[in-house]
């Protein structure tokens, strides 16, 4: 594993990170024991870094890592995110003060640590000016709550204009071969600002690996039932695709999920993917990526394979959408 400085101040962190997303039950049941041993494999793979949030499972995932922490040897620097209105509508947010502060607090009790290296607002609250929320983010920064404070799904200039209040250590949106918008702005405003850009779902979801998931597979809890890329005729076009890049990992020895993050990490010094699994097999199959080396040819293949803007189908329904900052 290769490590990476969090921001401008931050820890030294793996080049990659484990999104713990689905130990929340986001892509079906989960399984304690399973997230566990996922865990074990995350530590001895060299990943020091877990990414998860107040909102996965209403909690859950964090009071599985917690517990995890407590009950081994193990110990890892945790990013985890506020600012959604649990129970409330879809893409409501509350990034008041208060609201953030209870939120933090009650992360900080389910993962028993009274520090994490990095806090996020999860979804932005469009009636509060960013840079008033980038004041209460330094604020729990200087009394030693977060190490460093991030964004979720925002736009360029919502980034430029926190910055201007304090440094932004992270900003993580969707990014992968299937999901490139925010080359239109926003990785370059990170690499300016000296912002680590933290692409989430890097792996499409599961479609960017050898064994990709399929509508039948979807459980009632399943996140990606209604997302407009799984729905026919669109998934079919989608695998059809990315089918011809799977081809091409294996010809080049190398699974799927391990080339499609290696492309991530060539894209920056400042990218950090998480990757996301409960289990510790598919864990294997990617989390050496940080050895693979890119060539001119490989790059030009990958892009003659899944060019920008090949995917089939939004990444999100009219109804997920909500509450994210569109900028393009």
């Amino acid at each position: 594993m290769k490590y990476m400085r969090l921001g401008q101040n931050g820890p030294e962190v793996s080049r990659i990170a484990l999104g713990c997303m689905s130990f929340g039950g986001f892509y079906g049941p989960t399984d304690r024991e399973e997230s566990f041993a996922c865990l074990t494999a995350a530590a001895e793979a060299g990943i020091n870094f877990l990414d998860t949030a107040e909102l996965y499972g209403r909690g859950l995932s964090e009071t599985i890592i917690g517990d995890y922490m407590r009950e081994t040897s193990h110990s890892f620097h945790i990013a985890t995110k506020g600012g959604i209105v649990i129970g409330g509508k879809r893409g409501e947010a509350n990034n008041s003060e208060p609201h953030l502060r209870r939120a933090l607090e009650g992360s900080l009790k389910r993962l028993g640590v009274d520090h994490v290296a990095l806090y996020y607002v999860h979804r932005r609250d469009f009636g509060t000016p960013i840079e008033e929320v980038t004041e209460t983010l330094e604020k729990f920064r200087q009394e030693g709550l977060i190490g460093g404070f991030g964004y979720s799904e925002i736009a360029p200039s919502s980034l430029r204009r926190a910055a201007t209040v304090a440094p932004v250590a992270a900003v993580q949106n969707e990014y992968s071969l299937w999901t490139r918008y925010p080359e239109l702005g926003l990785t370059r405003a990170c690499a300016e600002l000296g912002t680590t850009f933290v692409p989430f779902s890097p792996l499409a979801r599961g479609m960017l690996t050898d064994h990709p998931p399929g509508p039948a597979d979807f459980g009632e809890t399943d996140f990606r039932r209604n997302q407009p890329r799984f729905i026919e005729p669109n998934f079919s076009a989608n695998e059809a695709q990315i089918a011809r890049f799977r081809a091409y990992a294996r010809a080049r020895g190398a699974t799927s999920s391990a080339l499609a993050l290696a492309w991530l990490l060539d894209r920056g010094e400042h990218m950090l993917p998480i990757p996301g699994t409960r289990t510790a097999a598919h864990l294997a199959e990617w989390a050496g990526a940080c050895e693979i080396t890119l060539t001119d040819e490989d790059r030009a293949e990958i892009d003659r394979l899944l060019p920008p803007g090949f995917a089939h189908g939004d990444r999100y329904s009219d109804e997920q959408i909500k509450g994210i900052e569109r900028y393009c």
